[in-house]
């Protein structure tokens, strides 16, 4: 059985844009090369820094505008999108991993928006 594309995964889940369902997977890569302590296994705590980390560097103060549009609006999103792709056998998890690792990571006002001073 071949893997289902992440557009086929983003259509039939229907929540989130395919481009947000392709940057929280290169998301991954990001952070495990950039942030972790252990590149084999990112915690949904770390993931979700490492995200922020990757939006503000590809789109500056347009991060949380770019998120928002694609239905991504806190970080228990960014874990939801992880266990889609889990379901689909994009990614996996260690056993003591659970979707609650994203909840409240961080205020995604306080990091995309207040976090920027002119």
């Amino acid at each position: 059985m071949t893997k289902k594309s992440l557009e086929s995964i983003a259509r039939e889940d229907g929540r989130f844009s395919p481009a947000a369902i392709r940057f929280v997977y290169e998301g991954l890569g990001f952070t495990a090369k950039e942030i972790a302590d252990e590149p084999r296994h990112v915690t949904g705590q770390t993931l979700s820094k490492g995200l922020a980390k990757l939006a503000i560097e590809k789109w500056g103060r347009l991060a949380l505008l770019v998120l928002n549009s694609w239905g991504i609006k806190t970080t228990r999103d960014f874990g939801e999108v992880v266990y889609l792709m889990i379901a689909n056998k994009w990614m996996s998890a260690q056993p003591s991993d659970t979707i609650e690792d994203f909840d409240d990571a961080y205020d995604f006002q306080a990091v995309f928006k207040d976090g920027f001073t002119f």
